[in-house]
C-alpha cells in the first residue's frame, strides 16, 4: 500500500524499520498495530500490516516532540514493553488509504501522541538522531535552507554507502563506473547508486524500495536520450523498446559529467548494432509514409526531452477533432478538424483579441498566455481515473473540485476554446489502445457536481459508441488525410520555427519566458530560497519542448489517391465507384511495375559486358527501342553500340579532349555530347556526321540535360547555362540556332546537374560540395547548402520531386527536402559512390571500387552488394520501367544488367 507518492513533492524516503504502533499506551483500551515505520525527509509514515487500518503520515514540521520515553522502572531488566520505543507528539496527522481505499487524505488536527516500538531496539538511537536532524530542517523558515539541509543529510548517507557488488548478475562482469544518482518516476525521485559494467546497467536504491536492485541488460537497450531534469542537463533515459512511450529507467545525476560519461559508455556500446535516429531521419521516414503520424509525434516528443516519467515535460499531442456534437464523425470534412496551424489560444478570435490587447499593454517580459498547454496538473486532469494517487500527491491529498474534473470531452474542448486561462493540448493516451483513463473502474469517489450528479466515467461525444470506439476514431482522425496534410503546421508551433522569436509572435504563440529552455539560468541564482521557489513555479507551470527545427517543417508526402477515395462514404461498393475496375490507367500499371522492380532491385543480374573504349566511360544514352547504346569516354570518342549484333557500329571523335556525358534528343535522330574542350557537339544519327557545335563555356562542360527544347549545360567555369534550341532545316546548310535564356552563377566548378520530373527545378552540385536548387522559370536560387566536403559526384531528385539525393567524394549520401531546403538525412558510405539511381526509398549506386550497392535509405544501410567493374563505376543508365540497367566503368567496359524475378 505504501508508495513514494505518499511523500510530499521533492521529499525523500530514507529507511524503514519493522515496528509496532501503540495507541493510548497504558490505558484500558491500549491497542497495538504491527507494521513498518518509514523515515522520510519531511515526514514519519507508519504502514500497518492490517490493510483495513489507515497509513499514518506525520509531517515533521507539525511535531511538538520526538523522544525515547523514560523507563519508569529504572534499570529493571524485566521491563521490556517500551524498549526500542519512539514517542512522537504532534498537532496534525494524515490518515491515508483507510480500508485500503484510495480517497482524499483525512486530516486529524489537534494534539495526538504516538508510540512506535522498533523490533530492533539497538537502532533506536540512530533513528531518533536522524529524526531530530530532519525535524530541525523542517522547522527552518525558508524553503531553500530546508532543501540545502536535507540535501546535505542525503549526500552524507550516499557517501557512507556504495553499490553492493554481490548484486552483479555474473562474477565475470567488469565494473566500468559507479556514481550516485536518483531514479526518476512521475512526481518522485529515489536516491541510490548507479553502476555500469561491460554487460549491465544497475541502480540500487538507498532505501531498497521498490526492490533491492534494478537491472538492465545493455544488449537489450534500443534507445538512450539525454534529458533536462528540473531545468538542468542531468537526466538520462534508457529504452529497451523501439516504439514504446514509457522507458525502462530514467536516472537523474548530481552532476553533468557523470551523466555524460554513462551516456557515452552506453551509446558507444549500442551504436555497434543500432542506428541513432535524429529528428531529420524520423522526418524522412514520416514523409515517405514508413511511420505513422502517431509514431512520428512520439519520436519528436522523445527527442524534445518529453518523458512519461516527468510530468512537467510529459509528451504533448494535439487536439485533432473539433466536432463533439455530431452523431457521425465525418473525416472527409475539413470542419471536423481543429485548425492545426494555430495554438489552442488562437483558435477563438474573440478570446485572442482580448489576450492580444493585454499583451500590447504588458511591460517586458511580455507573454500572451498566462498558463501553458502542458503541465503536471493538466496531465493528471486527464489521467485522474487511472492515476488517482498521483493527483493526491500533487494536490496535497485532495482531488480537484468535482466541476473542474475531466467530466466530458465536449465540455473540455469548449473550455479550451472559450476559457480565459485554459490552453491545454492532449496527451498520447488519447491516440492509444487503452481506454481505462476514460472509465472510473476503480470506483473512486471523485465528488458531486452542481446538480448532484456524481463524477463517474468521462462523457463521450455522440459519434462514439464507447471508450474503445472513441479511441479508435481518434486514431483514425490522427492518421487521416487532412491531418497528414496539416500536421507539419502544428509541429512548427510546438517543436519548430514558430516556437520562439518573431515567428512565435506572428503565430500568437508566446508563453511565459520561464517556460522556454534557457529562459532562466538556475546556476546564476545565488539565493537558495529564490532558486527553490523559481524551480517549483516552473515545474508546476509546465515547460515548452526543446526546439527541434528552426526552418519550416516539410509537409507529408501523400500518395496519389484514386477518385474513389474522394467520395464521402468510407464503404463505397465497386458498383457505385466512379472508376470502373477495367479502366485502370496505363500510368497506374507503369507505376505498379516500377514499384515491383524497385522492391526486387537486389535481383539485378549481369547479362553481358563489353570492353568498347580505351579510357573510362563517362556517359550512356539509349534509343527509345533499346537497340542502340551511345557511350562517351575520356578517350574522346562517342561510340554507337548495337545491342543486337553486339558490335560497335559508329565511333566518332570531335576533338582530342575527353567527352563527359551524352544524351539522345527525342525522335532518336540526334546525340548530344559534352566535352572537356568547352564545347557541346551535336551528332546526327541519320546522316552519320557532326551536325553542329555549341561553344558555350569557358571551361570543360561536365554534364548536360535536355527537356522541351531546352538544353541545360553545367561547366567547370562555375556556371549552368540554359539554352533554347531552334533546329535548322536538316537538309540545308542552315545551322541550328541557340539562344541563351539564363546563366546560373556558382562560386566554383559545377560537376553535376539534374532536372525534376516537372522540369521546373534544377539541382546542381559543385566541386566544393555545395548543392543548389534553382527555379528554372525565374533562374533564381531557392536553396543553397554546403552538403559535402569535396566534390559532389551525382545528384538526383526523387520521382515525386519532394527530395533531392546527392553523393559526394566525402563518402556520404545526403537528402534535402526540396520544399524547405532542410538537410534531413545523411548516410555514411565506406567509399565514395560515383553515380546512382533511386526511387525515393531505395538507392542503386555505383561505387569507387566497381561494386553495385543497394541501399535502404531510411535504415541507412547497404542491403545488397553486387560484383561489377574493376575500377570505379563512372556512369549509369536505367530504363523507364526500372528493370534494365547499363553501367560504364573506369575499366573501359559497359555492363548490361537485367532484373530476374
Amino acid at each position: 500500500r505504501f508508495s513514494l507518492l505518499l511523500l510530499n513533492l521533492e521529499e525523500y524516503y530514507f529507511e524503514q524499520h519493522t515496528a509496532n504502533h501503540i495507541v493510548k499506551k497504558g490505558c484500558r483500551d491500549e491497542r497495538k498495530f504491527r507494521g513498518s515505520l518509514k523515515i522520510c525527509s519531511k515526514s514519519i509514515i507508519f504502514e500497518p500490516d492490517d490493510s483495513v487500518q489507515p497509513i499514518i503520515k506525520i509531517p515533521l514540521r507539525d511535531c511538538i516532540s520526538i523522544k525515547t520515553p523514560e523507563d519508569n522502572e529504572g534499570k529493571n531488566p524485566f521491563t521490556r514493553d517500551t524498549s526500542g520505543g519512539i514517542s512522537v507528539t504532534c498537532n496534525q496527522v494524515f490518515l491515508i488509504k483507510e480500508r485500503n481505499t484510495i480517497a482524499p487524505y483525512k486530516t486529524v488536527r489537534g494534539r495526538t501522541d504516538h508510540l512506535f516500538q522498533l523490533d530492533v531496539p539497538g537502532k533506536l538511537g540512530d533513528v531518533v538522531q536522524t529524526l531530530h536532524q530532519l525535524y530541525r530542517a523542517s522547522c527552518l523558515d525558508k524553503m531553500g535552507d530546508q532543501a540545502a539541509m536535507i540535501t546535505a543529510i542525503l549526500q552524507s548517507r550516499l557517501a557512507r554507502t556504495s553499490f553492493d557488488k554481490n548484486r552483479f548478475q555474473s562474477i565475470s562482469e567488469t565494473l566500468h563506473m559507479e556514481c550516485k544518482a536518483e531514479m526518476v518516476t512521475p512526481l518522485v525521485t529515489n536516491p541510490g547508486h548507479v553502476c555500469v559494467t561491460d554487460a549491465n546497467l544497475y541502480f540500487q536504491p538507498l532505501n531498497g524500495y521498490p526492490k533491492p536492485v534494478v537491472q538492465i541488460t545493455l544488449q537489450n537497450v534500443r534507445r538512450i536520450y539525454k534529458r533536462r531534469h528540473g531545468l538542468m542537463p542531468v537526466g538520462l533515459e534508457v529504452f529497451c523498446t523501439e516504439n514504446d512511450l514509457c522507458s525502462d529507467i530514467y536516472l537523474k545525476f548530481y552532476n553533468c559529467q557523470d551523466r555524460d560519461e554513462l551516456y557515452f559508455f552506453i551509446a558507444t556500446y549500442i551504436e555497434n548494432h543500432i542506428t541513432e535516429h535524429t529528428a531529420e531521419s524520423y522526418m524522412l521516414q514520416w514523409q515517405r509514409g514508413h511511420i505513422s503520424n502517431y509514431q512520428y509525434l512520439l519520436h519528436l516528443n522523445n527527442l524534445a526531452d518529453r518523458s512519461c516519467n516527468d510530468l512537467s515535460q510529459y509528451p504533448v499531442f494535439p487536439w485533432i477533432i473539433a466536432d463533439y456534437s455530431s452523431s457521425v464523425l465525418d473525416l472527409t470534412k475539413p470542419e471536423t478538424f481543429r485548425d492545426l496551424s494555430k495554438p489552442i489560444g488562437a483558435l477563438n478570435k474573440e478570446r485572442l483579441d482580448r489576450l492580444l490587447t493585454r499583451y500590447q499593454e504588458m511591460p517586458e517580459p511580455k507573454f500572451m498566455y498566462g498558463s501553458h498547454y502542458s503541465s503536471p496538473g493538466y496531465v493528471l486532469f486527464y489521467l485522474v481515473r487511472v492515476a488517482p494517487e498521483y493527483m493526491l500527491c500533487l494536490q496535497n491529498g485532495k482531488f480537484d473540485h468535482a466541476d473542474r474534473m475531466f467530466n466530458s470531452l465536449a465540455e473540455t474542448w469548449k473550455n479550451c476554446l472559450d476559457g480565459a486561462t485554459d490552453f491545454k493540448e492532449l496527451i498520447p493516451e488519447f491516440y492509444e489502445n487503452d481506454s481505462s483513463f476514460l472509465v472510473n473502474s476503480l470506483k473512486l469517489d471523485l465528488g458531486k457536481r452542481q446538480g448532484g450528479k456524481m463524477v463517474e466515467d468521462v462523457e463521450l461525444p455522440p459519434w462514439a459508441s464507447g471508450p474503445d470506439d472513441f479511441l479508435q476514431k481518434s486514431r483514425e482522425a490522427l492518421e487521416s488525410q487532412y491531418v497528414s496534410e496539416h500536421l507539419h503546421e502544428w509541429i512548427d508551433i510546438i517543436f519548430g520555427c514558430k516556437q520562439k522569436g518573431s515567428e512565435a509572435i506572428a503565430a500568437h504563440n508566446v508563453f511565459h519566458p520561464l517556460t522556454y529552455e534557457g529562459g532562466v539560468d538556475l546556476n546564476s541564482i545565488m539565493d537558495p530560497n529564490e532558486k527553490v521557489a523559481l524551480l517549483t513555479q516552473i515545474l508546476e507551470f509546465g515547460q515548452t519542448p526543446k526546439q527541434l527545427f528552426t526552418t519550416p517543417h516539410p509537409q507529408r508526402i501523400m500518395p496519389k489517391l484514386r477518385s474513389l477515395s474522394r467520395t464521402s462514404s468510407h464503404s463505397v461498393s465497386i458498383t457505385e465507384s466512379p472508376v470502373s475496375p477495367n479502366e485502370e490507367s496505363f500510368e497506374d500499371l507503369t507505376e505498379e511495375s516500377i514499384t515491383l522492380a524497385w522492391s526486387n532491385i537486389a535481383k539485378l543480374k549481369l547479362d553481358e559486358q563489353y570492353k568498347i573504349h580505351k579510357e573510362a566511360i563517362t556517359g550512356i544514352a539509349v534509343t527509345c527501342n533499346g537497340s542502340s547504346v551511345f557511350t562517351t569516354s575520356q578517350d574522346s570518342t562517342l561510340k554507337m553500340f548495337s545491342k543486337e549484333s553486339k558490335t560497335i557500329q559508329r565511333s566518332v571523335s570531335f576533338s582530342n579532349m575527353a567527352l563527359s556525358s551524352c544524351l539522345i534528343l527525342p525522335g532518336d535522330t540526334t546525340v548530344i555530347s559534352s566535352s572537356w574542350d568547352n564545347h557541346i557537339y551535336f551528332y546526327s544519327i541519320a546522316f552519320g556526321r557532326q551536325q553542329d557545335v555549341l561553344m558555350g563555356h569557358d571551361d570543360a562542360v561536365s554534364k548536360i540535360c535536355w527537356c522541351d527544347g531546352h538544353l541545360y549545360s553545367a561547366s567547370w567555369d562555375s556556371t549552368v547555362k540554359v539554352w533554347h534550341y531552334v533546329p535548322g532545316e536538316t537538309l540545308s546548310n542552315k545551322k541550328h540556332h541557340f539562344e541563351l535564356l539564363a546563366e546560373l552563377e556558382h562560386e566554383v566548378s559545377v560537376n553535376t546537374i539534374d532536372l525534376n520530373a516537372a522540369n521546373t527545378l534544377l539541382a546542381s552540385g559543385t566541386k566544393d560540395g555545395t548543392i543548389s536548387v534553382w527555379d528554372v522559370t525565374t533562374a533564381a536560387v531557392l536553396h543553397q547548402l554546403p552538403c559535402h566536403s569535396g566534390t559532389v559526384f551525382d545528384a538526383a531528385f526523387s520521382p515525386d520531386s519532394r527530395h533531392l539525393l546527392s553523393a559526394g567524394e566525402d563518402c556520404s549520401f545526403k537528402v534535402i527536402d526540396v520544399q524547405t531546403g532542410m538537410l534531413i538525412s545523411s548516410v555514411t558510405t565506406d567509399e565514395p559512390q560515383r553515380c546512382f539511381k533511386w526511387d525515393g526509398n531505395t538507392i542503386l549506386s555505383g561505387s569507387q571500387s566497381g561494386e553495385l550497392l543497394i541501399w535502404d535509405l531510411l535504415g541507412g544501410k547497404v542491403t545488397e552488394r553486387i560484383k561489377g567493374h574493376t575500377g570505379a563505376v563512372m556512369s549509369m543508365w536505367m530504363n523507364e520501367q526500372c528493370n534494365s540497367v547499363i553501367t560504364g566503368g573506369e575499366d573501359k567496359q559497359i555492363m548490361f544488367w537485367k532484373l530476374q524475378y
